[in-house]
């Protein structure tokens, strides 16, 4: 992709891209809605299951730090403190130190945050199967318009 000033892309955008990308932003948001509504409607707040979904979806080699629940959620360690601490107080996840580096904190599930995490997981899984091939179709368009 070209750039021109000021690092936007140089390229001539239609009507058809247009109506891709708002198709595709309305499907991704459409997701979101739900997304969010169902983990209201499951008592946490909705960054409250990210943060679960991105703890116990930490690579299998990596305990999950502040730090690396801040590049994760794409949020800044300040706000990343603050959604711990909240999860935390709410039970679904702890803090631990591991050796040989105590410094180190890491965020684990708790008991209570298992239960909850999979709940909330199974019924996005199907909600995916169902809204899923509509958000490829949207994306799909969207990639071939640009490259059009």
């Amino acid at each position: 992709m070209r750039y021109g000033d000021h690092g936007s892309p140089a390229t001539t955008i239609g009507d058809a891209d247009y109506r891709s990308l708002a198709e595709f932003r309305a499907r991704i948001r459409r997701f979101l809605h739900f997304s969010e509504d169902l983990a209201r409607r499951s008592g946490v707040e909705p960054a409250q299951y990210q943060l679960m979904l991105a703890v116990k979806g930490a690579p299998a080699d990596h305990s999950p730090t502040i730090t690396y629940l801040c590049g994760v959620l794409q949020i800044r360690h300040h706000s990343a403190v603050e959604l711990v601490n909240r999860t935390e107080a709410r039970g679904l996840v702890a803090r631990f130190r591991e050796a040989p580096d105590r410094r180190l904190v890491f965020i684990r599930l708790t008991a209570e945050g298992e239960r909850v995490l999979a709940t909330l997981a199974a019924h996005h899984l199907a909600e995916i199967q169902t809204a899923g091939p509509a958000l490829v179709r949207a994306l799909e368009s969207v990639l071939r318009h640009h490259d059009a």
